[in-house]
């Protein structure tokens, strides 16, 4: 690989690195969306060759999560072995929160009419 190349690749992987740092969910966006994102930059920047460990990941994800899943985050957190944990199974709890989320304020707006 030439030294150009190599350049142009370490601009790139900084870039999706600044990108993945700053990445956060909004309460309105769909958990599924955010997770495309998530690992999106975390295939393109290992393709790049970069590490980039799967707890890091993880803690990242539990860090970008918007506060309608912060107990589920907190529990993993406290109780889930952060260095052994896959994102995938991260991200599955925080559907079934939302899940019973949503159940619940589909019950709540039942009562009302």
């Amino acid at each position: 690989m030439s030294l150009g190349a190599k350049k142009v690749k370490t601009a790139r992987a900084q870039t999706l690195k600044g990108e993945f740092e700053t990445l956060s969910m909004k309460e309105n966006d769909q958990l599924d969306e955010f997770y495309i994102k998530l690992n999106g930059l975390v295939i393109n920047i290992r393709a790049l060759e970069e590490k980039m460990e799967e707890a890091y990941v993880v803690k990242k994800l539990l860090r970008a999560v918007p506060s309608k899943f912060l107990q589920i985050a907190s529990a993993i957190e406290q109780f889930g072995d952060l260095e052994e944990i896959f994102v995938e199974k991260v991200i599955s709890s925080l559907k079934v929160h939302e899940e019973h989320l949503g159940g619940r304020t589909e019950a709540g707006r039942g009562q009302f009419y």
